[in-house]
Protein backbone atom coordinates (compact mmCIF):
# COMPACT_ATOMS: atom_id res chain seq x y z
CA UNK A 1 0.00 0.00 0.00
CA UNK A 2 1.22 3.28 -0.93
CA UNK A 3 1.73 5.88 1.35
CA UNK A 4 -0.89 8.25 -0.35
CA UNK A 5 -3.32 5.20 0.05
CA UNK A 6 -2.86 4.80 4.05
CA UNK A 7 -3.44 8.99 4.49
CA UNK A 8 -6.75 8.47 2.49
CA UNK A 9 -7.29 5.90 4.03
CA UNK A 10 -6.45 7.33 7.77
CA UNK A 11 -8.19 10.17 6.49
CA UNK A 12 -11.83 8.22 6.54
CA UNK A 13 -11.93 8.32 10.05
CA UNK A 14 -10.56 11.93 11.12
CA UNK A 15 -14.30 12.71 11.52
CA UNK A 16 -14.32 10.75 14.40
CA UNK A 17 -11.03 11.26 16.07
CA UNK A 18 -11.02 15.27 15.50
CA UNK A 19 -14.31 15.41 16.96
CA UNK A 20 -14.78 16.26 20.80
CA UNK A 21 -15.23 13.53 22.87
CA UNK A 22 -17.67 14.89 24.77
CA UNK A 23 -19.54 15.67 21.68
CA UNK A 24 -19.06 12.03 20.41
CA UNK A 25 -20.43 9.89 23.55
CA UNK A 26 -23.25 12.56 23.33
CA UNK A 27 -23.68 11.75 20.55
CA UNK A 28 -23.39 7.64 21.17
CA UNK A 29 -25.83 8.32 24.01
CA UNK A 30 -28.42 10.21 21.73
CA UNK A 31 -28.17 7.50 19.08
CA UNK A 32 -28.64 4.22 21.31
CA UNK A 33 -31.46 5.37 23.22
CA UNK A 34 -33.04 6.42 19.71
CA UNK A 35 -32.22 3.39 17.79
CA UNK A 36 -32.86 1.44 21.38
CA UNK A 37 -36.39 2.82 21.50
CA UNK A 38 -37.06 2.04 17.45
CA UNK A 39 -35.68 -1.22 17.36
CA UNK A 40 -36.82 -2.63 20.85
CA UNK A 41 -35.33 -6.08 22.06
CA UNK A 42 -33.68 -6.87 18.81
CA UNK A 43 -31.15 -4.73 19.28
CA UNK A 44 -29.39 -6.89 21.53
CA UNK A 45 -26.67 -8.09 18.99
CA UNK A 46 -24.89 -5.05 19.46
CA UNK A 47 -24.22 -6.08 23.07
CA UNK A 48 -20.80 -7.94 22.50
CA UNK A 49 -19.45 -4.31 21.66
CA UNK A 50 -20.70 -2.56 24.74
CA UNK A 51 -19.20 -5.86 26.73
CA UNK A 52 -15.72 -4.93 25.31
CA UNK A 53 -15.66 -1.67 26.58
CA UNK A 54 -16.55 -2.80 29.73
CA UNK A 55 -13.62 -5.52 29.80
CA UNK A 56 -11.31 -2.80 28.62
CA UNK A 57 -12.62 -0.56 31.64
CA UNK A 58 -11.85 -3.85 33.75
CA UNK A 59 -8.17 -4.19 32.23
CA UNK A 60 -6.84 -0.74 33.08
CA UNK A 61 -8.93 0.29 36.48
CA UNK A 62 -6.45 -1.16 38.74
CA UNK A 63 -2.67 -0.30 37.35
CA UNK A 64 -4.21 2.88 36.79
CA UNK A 65 -5.01 3.35 40.43
CA UNK A 66 -1.85 1.46 41.62
CA UNK A 67 0.63 3.51 39.66
CA UNK A 68 -1.21 6.86 39.90
CA UNK A 69 -1.25 6.42 44.50
CA UNK A 70 2.08 5.36 44.43
CA UNK A 71 3.36 8.79 42.42
CA UNK A 72 0.75 11.33 43.93
CA UNK A 73 1.23 9.51 47.89
CA UNK A 74 5.24 10.13 46.91
CA UNK A 75 4.36 13.39 45.39
CA UNK A 76 3.75 15.04 48.49
CA UNK A 77 7.55 16.03 49.72
CA UNK A 78 7.63 15.54 53.76
CA UNK A 79 9.62 18.96 54.17
CA UNK A 80 6.59 20.47 52.73
CA UNK A 81 4.31 18.56 55.53
CA UNK A 82 4.38 21.21 57.78
CA UNK A 83 1.59 23.89 59.38
CA UNK A 84 0.48 24.40 56.02
CA UNK A 85 0.69 20.73 54.49
CA UNK A 86 -1.35 19.36 57.24
CA UNK A 87 -3.98 21.89 57.49
CA UNK A 88 -4.83 21.53 54.08
CA UNK A 89 -4.13 17.73 53.64
CA UNK A 90 -6.76 17.59 56.68
CA UNK A 91 -9.18 19.75 54.99
CA UNK A 92 -8.96 17.96 51.51
CA UNK A 93 -9.81 14.39 53.21
CA UNK A 94 -12.61 16.04 55.54
CA UNK A 95 -14.73 18.18 52.95
CA UNK A 96 -14.10 14.56 50.45
CA UNK A 97 -15.54 12.79 53.13
CA UNK A 98 -18.08 15.22 53.96
CA UNK A 99 -19.00 15.13 50.01
CA UNK A 100 -19.50 11.65 49.87
CA UNK A 101 -21.78 11.67 52.97
CA UNK A 102 -23.25 14.56 51.32
CA UNK A 103 -24.31 12.75 48.30
CA UNK A 104 -25.24 9.67 49.77
CA UNK A 105 -27.98 11.24 51.87
CA UNK A 106 -28.94 13.07 48.80
CA UNK A 107 -29.42 9.25 47.03
CA UNK A 108 -30.73 7.57 49.70
CA UNK A 109 -33.77 11.04 49.78
CA UNK A 110 -34.17 11.41 45.89
CA UNK A 111 -33.72 7.22 45.15
CA UNK A 112 -32.22 7.67 42.03
CA UNK A 113 -32.57 4.65 40.13
CA UNK A 114 -35.55 3.26 42.13
CA UNK A 115 -37.65 1.34 39.90
CA UNK A 116 -35.87 0.54 36.78
CA UNK A 117 -35.06 -3.00 38.07
CA UNK A 118 -32.51 -4.16 35.69
CA UNK A 119 -31.42 -7.18 37.95
CA UNK A 120 -34.13 -8.21 40.02
CA UNK A 121 -32.23 -7.74 43.55
CA UNK A 122 -29.06 -9.22 41.83
CA UNK A 123 -25.88 -8.26 40.60
CA UNK A 124 -23.57 -10.64 38.46
CA UNK A 125 -25.97 -13.09 39.03
CA UNK A 126 -25.36 -13.63 42.95
CA UNK A 127 -26.97 -12.31 45.81
CA UNK A 128 -24.69 -9.58 47.63
CA UNK A 129 -22.98 -10.45 50.60
CA UNK A 130 -21.14 -7.84 52.87
CA UNK A 131 -18.97 -8.03 55.80
CA UNK A 132 -19.75 -5.97 59.06
CA UNK A 133 -17.87 -2.37 59.87
CA UNK A 134 -15.31 -3.67 61.32
CA UNK A 135 -14.39 -6.58 58.75
CA UNK A 136 -14.46 -4.20 56.41
CA UNK A 137 -12.20 -1.96 58.33
CA UNK A 138 -9.81 -4.44 58.98
CA UNK A 139 -9.89 -5.82 55.36
CA UNK A 140 -8.42 -2.55 54.44
CA UNK A 141 -4.79 -3.77 55.46
CA UNK A 142 -4.01 -6.59 52.72
CA UNK A 143 -2.38 -9.90 53.75
CA UNK A 144 -0.11 -10.04 50.43
CA UNK A 145 -0.79 -6.61 48.47
CA UNK A 146 0.08 -8.37 45.43
CA UNK A 147 -2.70 -10.74 45.59
CA UNK A 148 -5.27 -8.01 46.38
CA UNK A 149 -4.21 -6.22 43.16
CA UNK A 150 -3.86 -9.61 41.65
CA UNK A 151 -7.44 -10.03 42.76
CA UNK A 152 -8.84 -6.83 42.05
CA UNK A 153 -9.57 -5.86 45.85
CA UNK A 154 -9.65 -2.27 45.88
CA UNK A 155 -9.24 -0.87 49.24
CA UNK A 156 -6.16 -2.97 50.46
CA UNK A 157 -4.49 -2.18 47.11
CA UNK A 158 -4.82 1.51 47.84
CA UNK A 159 -4.12 1.15 51.19
CA UNK A 160 -0.54 -0.40 50.20
CA UNK A 161 -0.40 2.00 47.28
CA UNK A 162 -0.52 4.81 49.85
CA UNK A 163 1.78 3.22 52.02
CA UNK A 164 4.28 2.49 49.49
CA UNK A 165 4.28 6.09 47.74
CA UNK A 166 5.06 7.92 51.46
CA UNK A 167 7.73 5.81 52.24
CA UNK A 168 9.10 6.39 48.69
CA UNK A 169 9.05 10.12 49.71
CA UNK A 170 10.45 9.77 52.78
CA UNK A 171 13.70 7.98 50.80
CA UNK A 172 13.85 10.76 47.84
CA UNK A 173 15.01 13.19 50.80
CA UNK A 174 17.63 10.81 52.20
CA UNK A 175 21.38 11.82 53.30
CA UNK A 176 22.52 8.80 51.59
CA UNK A 177 22.97 9.19 48.10
CA UNK A 178 22.30 5.81 47.03
CA UNK A 179 19.33 5.46 48.90
CA UNK A 180 18.12 8.76 47.29
CA UNK A 181 19.23 7.90 43.82
CA UNK A 182 17.67 4.47 44.15
CA UNK A 183 14.38 6.03 45.66
CA UNK A 184 14.31 8.78 42.60
CA UNK A 185 14.68 5.53 39.92
CA UNK A 186 12.06 4.19 41.51
CA UNK A 187 9.88 7.02 41.53
CA UNK A 188 10.55 7.48 37.74
CA UNK A 189 9.57 4.05 37.11
CA UNK A 190 5.83 4.29 39.04
CA UNK A 191 5.39 7.56 37.13
CA UNK A 192 6.42 6.67 33.36
CA UNK A 193 4.15 3.79 34.52
CA UNK A 194 1.26 6.03 35.50
CA UNK A 195 2.20 8.21 32.25
CA UNK A 196 1.73 4.85 30.24
CA UNK A 197 -1.34 4.22 31.54
CA UNK A 198 -2.85 7.72 30.68
CA UNK A 199 -2.10 7.05 27.32
CA UNK A 200 -3.70 3.82 27.24
CA UNK A 201 -6.65 5.28 29.24
CA UNK A 202 -7.25 8.03 26.47
CA UNK A 203 -7.12 5.09 23.88
CA UNK A 204 -9.78 3.23 25.92
CA UNK A 205 -12.31 6.37 25.89
CA UNK A 206 -11.60 6.62 22.27
CA UNK A 207 -14.13 3.49 22.09
CA UNK A 208 -16.25 5.04 24.96
CA UNK A 209 -18.65 6.64 22.51
CA UNK A 210 -19.31 2.73 20.72
CA UNK A 211 -19.42 0.94 24.02
CA UNK A 212 -21.78 4.05 25.41
CA UNK A 213 -23.70 3.35 22.51
CA UNK A 214 -24.11 -0.56 22.77
CA UNK A 215 -24.61 -0.44 26.05
CA UNK A 216 -27.70 2.14 25.92
CA UNK A 217 -29.25 0.81 22.86
CA UNK A 218 -29.68 -2.63 24.35
CA UNK A 219 -30.87 -0.54 27.64
CA UNK A 220 -33.93 0.97 26.29
CA UNK A 221 -34.43 -1.82 23.80
CA UNK A 222 -35.67 -3.51 26.69
CA UNK A 223 -36.43 -1.08 29.38
CA UNK A 224 -38.50 1.25 26.32
CA UNK A 225 -38.66 5.58 27.48
CA UNK A 226 -38.95 4.68 31.04
CA UNK A 227 -35.11 4.68 31.22
CA UNK A 228 -35.03 8.52 30.71
CA UNK A 229 -36.80 9.01 34.10
CA UNK A 230 -34.14 7.54 36.28
CA UNK A 231 -31.06 9.46 34.08
CA UNK A 232 -33.04 12.87 34.86
CA UNK A 233 -32.66 11.81 38.24
CA UNK A 234 -29.82 10.82 38.88
CA UNK A 235 -28.69 14.30 37.05
CA UNK A 236 -30.98 16.32 39.16
CA UNK A 237 -30.04 14.06 42.73
CA UNK A 238 -26.25 14.99 41.62
CA UNK A 239 -26.43 19.29 41.28
CA UNK A 240 -28.61 19.30 44.33
CA UNK A 241 -25.62 17.83 46.28
CA UNK A 242 -23.23 20.02 44.63
CA UNK A 243 -25.25 22.74 45.68
CA UNK A 244 -25.36 21.75 49.19
CA UNK A 245 -21.56 20.93 49.75
CA UNK A 246 -21.03 24.56 47.56
CA UNK A 247 -23.47 26.93 49.99
CA UNK A 248 -23.78 24.76 53.22
CA UNK A 249 -20.20 23.19 53.62
CA UNK A 250 -18.01 26.03 52.25
CA UNK A 251 -20.18 28.79 52.85
CA UNK A 252 -20.19 27.48 56.05
CA UNK A 253 -16.75 27.40 56.57
CA UNK A 254 -16.11 30.78 55.04
CA UNK A 255 -18.40 32.21 57.27
CA UNK A 256 -16.72 30.16 60.87
CA UNK A 257 -13.16 32.07 59.66
CA UNK A 258 -15.25 35.28 59.06
CA UNK A 259 -14.65 35.26 55.49
CA UNK A 260 -17.51 36.44 53.02
CA UNK A 261 -19.37 33.92 51.12
CA UNK A 262 -20.02 36.24 48.30
CA UNK A 263 -16.64 38.02 48.15
CA UNK A 264 -15.21 34.52 48.07
CA UNK A 265 -17.87 33.54 44.70
CA UNK A 266 -16.57 36.90 43.15
CA UNK A 267 -13.02 36.17 43.67
CA UNK A 268 -13.64 32.11 41.96
CA UNK A 269 -15.92 32.80 39.62
CA UNK A 270 -13.43 32.88 36.45
CA UNK A 271 -11.44 29.21 37.60
CA UNK A 272 -15.12 28.04 38.46
CA UNK A 273 -17.00 28.69 35.35
CA UNK A 274 -12.99 27.96 33.16
CA UNK A 275 -12.96 24.40 35.44
CA UNK A 276 -17.11 24.01 34.46
CA UNK A 277 -16.27 24.53 30.68
CA UNK A 278 -12.89 22.47 30.17
CA UNK A 279 -14.25 19.90 32.89
CA UNK A 280 -10.17 19.66 33.79
CA UNK A 281 -8.91 20.71 37.81
CA UNK A 282 -5.25 20.40 36.39
CA UNK A 283 -5.94 22.38 33.30
CA UNK A 284 -7.94 25.37 35.34
CA UNK A 285 -5.03 25.22 37.57
CA UNK A 286 -3.40 28.60 35.99
CA UNK A 287 -6.36 30.50 36.40
CA UNK A 288 -6.99 29.10 39.64
CA UNK A 289 -3.74 30.72 41.06
CA UNK A 290 -4.31 34.14 39.11
CA UNK A 291 -7.76 34.07 41.32
CA UNK A 292 -5.63 33.21 43.82
CA UNK A 293 -3.25 35.85 44.09
CA UNK A 294 -5.35 38.75 42.44
CA UNK A 295 -8.94 38.00 43.49
CA UNK A 296 -8.42 36.42 47.12
CA UNK A 297 -5.37 37.98 48.28
CA UNK A 298 -3.51 34.68 49.02
CA UNK A 299 0.11 34.76 49.38
CA UNK A 300 1.76 32.49 46.76
CA UNK A 301 4.03 30.58 49.36
CA UNK A 302 0.72 29.27 50.10
CA UNK A 303 -1.55 28.46 47.28
CA UNK A 304 1.87 27.74 45.17
CA UNK A 305 1.79 24.36 47.37
CA UNK A 306 -1.91 23.80 48.10
CA UNK A 307 -3.76 24.46 44.59
CA UNK A 308 -1.44 22.00 42.70
CA UNK A 309 -2.15 19.31 46.02
CA UNK A 310 -5.41 20.01 45.79
CA UNK A 311 -5.76 19.35 41.92
CA UNK A 312 -4.37 15.96 43.03
CA UNK A 313 -6.30 14.74 46.43
CA UNK A 314 -8.91 16.85 46.42
CA UNK A 315 -12.22 16.01 44.87
CA UNK A 316 -15.17 17.01 46.51
CA UNK A 317 -17.27 16.80 43.61
CA UNK A 318 -16.27 13.64 42.23
CA UNK A 319 -17.08 12.17 45.85
CA UNK A 320 -20.58 13.54 45.96
CA UNK A 321 -21.15 12.18 42.12
CA UNK A 322 -19.68 8.66 43.90
CA UNK A 323 -22.07 8.51 46.48
CA UNK A 324 -25.39 9.49 44.46
CA UNK A 325 -24.11 6.95 41.28
CA UNK A 326 -23.22 4.13 43.72
CA UNK A 327 -26.91 4.22 44.86
CA UNK A 328 -28.34 4.75 41.23
CA UNK A 329 -26.29 1.73 40.71
CA UNK A 330 -27.96 -0.01 43.25
CA UNK A 331 -31.39 1.00 43.21
CA UNK A 332 -31.51 -0.04 39.42
CA UNK A 333 -30.19 -3.52 40.14
CA UNK A 334 -32.81 -3.94 43.13
CA UNK A 335 -30.39 -3.78 46.03
CA UNK A 336 -30.60 -1.49 49.12
CA UNK A 337 -26.84 -0.57 50.90
CA UNK A 338 -26.27 -1.34 54.09
CA UNK A 339 -24.54 1.14 56.66
CA UNK A 340 -22.04 -0.81 56.30
CA UNK A 341 -21.55 -0.85 52.78
CA UNK A 342 -22.06 2.82 52.53
CA UNK A 343 -19.37 3.67 55.19
CA UNK A 344 -17.20 1.61 52.48
CA UNK A 345 -18.37 4.10 49.27
CA UNK A 346 -16.90 6.81 51.64
CA UNK A 347 -13.48 5.38 52.56
CA UNK A 348 -12.78 3.87 49.24
CA UNK A 349 -14.55 7.29 47.63
CA UNK A 350 -11.47 9.41 49.77
CA UNK A 351 -8.72 7.10 49.66
CA UNK A 352 -9.08 6.90 46.14
CA UNK A 353 -8.79 10.37 45.53
CA UNK A 354 -5.17 10.93 46.19
CA UNK A 355 -4.15 9.67 42.91
CA UNK A 356 -6.76 9.61 40.59
CA UNK A 357 -7.34 13.21 40.13
CA UNK A 358 -5.01 13.81 37.30
CA UNK A 359 -6.18 10.71 35.29
CA UNK A 360 -8.65 11.36 32.06
CA UNK A 361 -12.23 9.82 32.98
CA UNK A 362 -11.28 9.82 37.05
CA UNK A 363 -14.85 10.02 37.78
CA UNK A 364 -15.98 6.72 35.90
CA UNK A 365 -12.62 5.37 36.84
CA UNK A 366 -13.14 5.87 40.68
CA UNK A 367 -17.01 4.83 40.09
CA UNK A 368 -15.45 1.48 38.83
CA UNK A 369 -13.40 1.25 42.34
CA UNK A 370 -16.47 2.01 44.52
CA UNK A 371 -18.81 -0.37 43.20
CA UNK A 372 -16.13 -3.27 43.41
CA UNK A 373 -15.86 -2.31 47.22
CA UNK A 374 -19.55 -3.01 47.78
CA UNK A 375 -19.67 -6.12 45.96
CA UNK A 376 -21.05 -4.90 42.87
CA UNK A 377 -18.71 -5.62 40.15
CA UNK A 378 -19.44 -4.28 36.59
CA UNK A 379 -19.09 -7.56 34.88
CA UNK A 380 -20.08 -7.77 30.89
CA UNK A 381 -23.22 -8.51 30.58
CA UNK A 382 -25.12 -7.94 33.91
CA UNK A 383 -27.23 -5.75 35.19
CA UNK A 384 -24.55 -3.56 37.14
CA UNK A 385 -22.60 -3.13 33.94
CA UNK A 386 -25.92 -1.89 32.41
CA UNK A 387 -26.44 0.64 35.15
CA UNK A 388 -22.94 1.53 34.59
CA UNK A 389 -23.18 2.36 31.07
CA UNK A 390 -26.65 4.74 32.08
CA UNK A 391 -24.45 6.35 34.07
CA UNK A 392 -21.39 6.83 31.44
CA UNK A 393 -23.39 8.24 29.16
CA UNK A 394 -24.23 10.92 30.92
CA UNK A 395 -20.81 10.98 32.61
CA UNK A 396 -19.57 14.70 30.94
CA UNK A 397 -22.57 16.45 31.94
CA UNK A 398 -21.98 15.39 35.72
CA UNK A 399 -18.68 16.07 34.90
CA UNK A 400 -18.48 19.87 34.47
CA UNK A 401 -20.11 20.36 37.99
CA UNK A 402 -18.33 18.03 40.02
CA UNK A 403 -15.29 19.96 38.59
CA UNK A 404 -16.53 23.29 38.94
CA UNK A 405 -17.28 22.25 42.56
CA UNK A 406 -13.71 20.67 42.94
CA UNK A 407 -11.52 23.64 42.22
CA UNK A 408 -14.35 25.51 44.59
CA UNK A 409 -13.10 23.39 46.82
CA UNK A 410 -9.34 24.02 46.24
CA UNK A 411 -9.76 27.83 46.58
CA UNK A 412 -11.64 27.35 49.56
CA UNK A 413 -9.26 25.34 51.51
CA UNK A 414 -6.32 27.56 50.37
CA UNK A 415 -8.33 30.71 51.43
CA UNK A 416 -9.14 29.42 54.98
CA UNK A 417 -5.13 28.23 55.47
CA UNK A 418 -3.64 31.67 54.18
CA UNK A 419 -6.24 33.77 56.97
CA UNK A 420 -4.53 30.59 59.52
CA UNK A 421 -1.52 31.55 58.32
CA UNK A 422 -1.62 35.52 58.32
CA UNK A 423 -0.70 35.03 54.49
CA UNK A 424 -4.04 36.52 53.28
CA UNK A 425 -4.22 40.45 52.23
CA UNK A 426 -7.69 40.77 53.64
CA UNK A 427 -8.38 44.12 51.83
CA UNK A 428 -9.50 41.62 48.77
CA UNK A 429 -12.42 40.70 50.98
CA UNK A 430 -13.31 44.63 51.92
CA UNK A 431 -12.08 44.42 55.20
CA UNK A 432 -8.40 46.96 56.52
Amino acid sequence: MSLEELKKRRGVFDWYFKTSLLIRILIGLILGAVIGLIVGPGISWVKPFGDLFIRLLKMIVMPVVFFTLVVGSASISPARLGRVGIKIIVYYLLTSALAVAIGLIAGNIFHPGLGLALGGGKAAGRVLKQPGIIDTLLNIVPKNPFGALAKGAVLPTIFFAIFFGIGLSFLMISKDKRIKEAAESVFKFFDGAAEVMYKIVGWVLQYAPIGVFALIAVVFGKQGAKAFGPLGMVTLTVYIGLAVQLFIVYGGLLSLYRMGFLKFLGGAKDAMLTAFVTRSSSGTLPVTMRNAEENLGISRSIFSFTLPLGATINMDGTAIYQGVCALFVAFAVGMNLTFAQQLTVILTAVLASIGTAGVPGAGAIMLLLVLNSVGLPVEPGTPVATAYAMILGIDAILDMGRTSLNVTGDLTGTSIVAKTEKELDLTKWGKE
